[in-house]
């Protein structure tokens, strides 16, 4: 393997249905992930994340641009990436007549793992996303969020040199999302390099080294987390939920983002006290915190995640 595990220049995909105006999903895109690295791409749903990941894991082909993946353009030598490469698809599912240790089993064996490989690797796997007791029943009777810690225990025991995982946690209990959290940081120790992307803004903030914001198809933003909260301009938010009418009384102490009827405003401890004074005589409530991945992500997309 040569090159970085990840290469996007300035790529494109357009959607083209008859009788429709085409849909732009990416606008020209282009970012790194190096080896050993857990990137993660934040965005609301319809930004463009799993259009990216199909692109990136030869699962669908870009208008333009390009792609590198440990060297090999995928759009030319797809074959030569894909053994780099495991997947979990959002819309993804277990075999509904296998049990989730056939499933993982299975595979393994389909990817080349040796018999006795493949079974240790699996029991690893189960025990390691809490699957032990729902191991050798039909997929078909499990729960959605069993289903998930499946797909992502499948694909968790290939330790491939590059995971995809697209909103991997969607459907899991916290319990079980921590534990995805511990095997994703355990594979990139053992040199596997990560893209996710999730809406979950703590996700991305405790699991990341690295994200990348994605609006409409764009990059907006890209650093770790501390260099994204940094750049929104205080270390203090002041939540004001009735706050958005008044918004031009506070432009002056900081950063404001309205969203809806609420108004964020992003202060440094020595304006607090002039902030709060301007709530109380105004009649309004106001809490105070830190700043949190959630006030950059406002600052460059301009409204919540959550937002459709």
């Amino acid at each position: 393997m040569s090159g970085e595990a990840l290469r996007s220049v300035d790529l494109r995909k357009i959607y083209q249905s008859r009788g429709t105006p085409p849909v732009e999903a990416l606008t020209g895109v282009s970012m790194e992930v190096h080896r050993g690295e857990r990137v993660a791409l934040l965005g609301r749903n319809g930004a463009g994340k799993t259009t990216f990941l199909k692109i990136a894991s030869t699962l669908l082909r870009p208008t333009s641009g390009s792609v590198e993946v440990f060297g090999f353009d995928i759009a030319r030598s797809p074959e030569k990436a894909r053994p780099y490469i495991a997947v979990v698809p959002q819309e993804g599912k277990p075999f509904f007549h296998l049990t989730p240790r056939e499933q993982i089993y299975t595979y393994l064996r389909a990817r080349g793992f040796a018999r006795e490989t493949a079974k240790a690797r699996t029991e690893e796997s189960l025990e390691r996303m809490g699957l032990n007791e729902f191991a050798d029943r039909l997929s078909v009777t499990l729960s959605g969020g069993q289903r998930q810690r499946t797909m992502v225990a499948t694909v968790i025991a290939t330790e491939a040199p590059l995971l995809f995982l697209d909103e991997p946690t969607i459907g899991m209990d916290p319990f079980a999302r921590r534990e995805v959290w511990s095997s994703l940081r355990s594979l990139t120790q053992k040199g596997s390099t990560i893209l996710l992307t999730t809406h979950y803004l703590d996700e991305a903030e405790v699991l990341s080294n690295r994200l990348y914001i994605v609006e409409r198809g764009a990059v907006l933003s890209a650093g770790t987390a501390e260099e994204l909260k940094a750049s929104v301009g205080g270390t203090l938010k002041v939540l004001i939920p009735s706050g958005a009418v008044q918004v031009e009384q506070f432009r002056s102490f900081g950063t404001c983002v309205t969203d809806g009827l609420s108004l964020t405003v992003i202060v440094n401890p020595h304006t607090l006290g002039d902030v709060m004074e301007i709530v109380e005589r105004s009649e309004m409530t106001a809490t105070v915190g830190p700043v949190t991945l959630e006030e950059a992500f406002l600052r460059a997309v301009g409204r919540s995640i959550n937002e459709d």
